[in-house]
């Protein structure tokens, strides 16, 4: 086991934590502007390959509507005409393009940015942002750090800029509707929060970047673990519910990290964290699924509980002397909040304070001890990841991970042999 528990706060830090949209953002929508139309924002987007496809695809959905307009591309390599037309754009669309991202904000004048690079680079590319009144939409995690979160927080506030961070799931209808539930008592008193994570990962996810899988880079820290980074839904909208994603409501962190891959970073985890002022959050996460599953979080009652697929915005009500009750709510873009809070004033759904209590979930797994080697009984190779691709995984980590969510408990306390320090000092 790899336990660690570390203070809430800070007093060295200011005082201030892929669930992709259900729609297709390159569907095609009606453009049909009104005289009262404001301008296109010009708009950049600082990489555009991997995930940043998507963005770049959310980019042109909103082009067609006259929303905003895509006026630069940061990228080392630029894009081809090719892939330009496959996400959309036509010809006479073609972007400025370049690798200095300050340099491109300034040739195109720029009034927001989207930042889809790596983790470590988050910071720096914010604060050139920052610095040029440029507004943001910053993805998840915000940054490797405390202090860069921290520096970043500060940076944005000092330049009077909006900040959105790309956890979809705040975009959510579902989130206020549960709020709404437990406020009424349809539950009866909050007893904890769980969520869990169950994905697929093949040998390939972990060689897709120099940075993939990875706790450092030299002096640099990456910390590309389950936790931070592809379940990291998971644990900021658990967070969400359960304190609004405050780092100051955070007062202690229990992390048991380790991996089956052979990566530095973690791919099997489960962490719980105590808050000040409620029930404390378990997650429990991995990418060494037997079968891949939808990732969720549990809202524990007294009376009853409430289950929350993020991915698919879809609830499920279960209380004592009423039957199942299960809808599917909407979802804001996170992009498209950000133009209205520019345009209307709109309250962001997912800015940087709401996401502390997550960063300080980053810093916890940044400063645990290594994660800890699976020994090889633990796991196993199967060759049945995309064309055929090696992936390693763990017998019995589904199961485990439900369990993890549903009684709030860490994977030692499960009683999951390799999460015995004795077992994991035999690997």
């Amino acid at each position: 086991m790899r336990r660690v528990t570390v203070p809430a706060t800070d007093p060295a830090a200011p005082a201030t934590d892929p669930a992709a949209p259900a729609t297709d953002p390159a569907a095609p929508v009606p453009d049909v502007p009104s005289a009262s139309t404001p301008a296109p924002v010009p708009v950049v987007l600082a990489g555009a390959r991997g995930h940043g496809r998507w963005h770049l695809a959310n980019v042109r959905r909103l082009q067609h509507q006259g929303r905003i307009r895509l006026a630069g591309i940061c990228e080392l390599e630029p894009l081809t005409e090719g892939e330009l037309a496959a996400a959309g754009f036509g010809a006479g669309e073609s972007p400025e393009q370049s690798a200095d991202f300050g340099a491109l904000l300034d040739v195109t004048g720029a009034r927001a940015a989207i930042i889809c690079t790596p983790i470590q680079t988050h910071t720096e590319l914010a604060l050139t942002a920052a610095a040029r009144g440029v507004h943001l939409l910053l993805e998840k995690p915000p940054a490797a750090l405390w202090a860069d979160y921290a520096r970043m927080t500060e940076g944005v506030e000092r330049a009077g800029i909006a900040c959105q961070v790309g956890f979809q799931s705040f975009g959510s209808h579902a989130l206020p509707a549960i709020r709404e539930l437990v406020a009424t008592g349809a539950i009866g008193a909050v007893t904890g929060f769980g969520a869990a994570g169950a994905w697929v990962r093949d040998d390939a996810y972990f060689r897709r970047a120099p940075w993939a899988g990875r706790r450092r880079i030299g002096t640099t820290d990456v910390v590309d673990g389950v936790l931070t980074n592809p379940l990291a839904h998971a644990v900021a909208t658990a967070l969400e519910l359960a304190c609004r994603g405050l780092a100051e409501q955070v007062t202690a962190i229990e992390t048991e990290l380790f991996r089956a891959h052979a990566i530095e970073a973690d791919d099997t985890s489960s962490v719980r964290i105590t808050t000040a002022d409620g029930p404390r959050v378990t997650v429990a996460v991995t990418l060494c699924a037997e079968r891949p599953g939808e990732p969720y979080v549990i809202v524990h009652g007294e009376k009853g509980r409430i289950t929350f697929w993020y991915k698919q915005d879809r609830v499920l009500v279960q209380r004592a002397g009423r039957g199942p009750e299960e809808t599917v709510h909407g979802r804001t873009d996170l992009l498209e909040n950000l133009l209205d809070h520019l345009e209307h004033g709109t309250p962001l759904l997912a800015p940087p304070a709401s996401t502390g209590a997550f960063m300080r979930v980053v810093e916890a797994v940044r400063t645990a001890p290594e994660p800890a080697p699976l020994p090889d009984r633990a796991w196993e190779t199967r060759h049945d990841g995309p064309d055929g691709g090696a992936r390693r995984v763990v017998p019995g980590i589904d199961s485990l991970v439900d369990a993890g969510a549903e009684s709030l408990r860490l994977f030692s306390e499960l009683g999951a042999p390799w999460a015995r320090v004795d077992e994991v000092a035999a690997s």
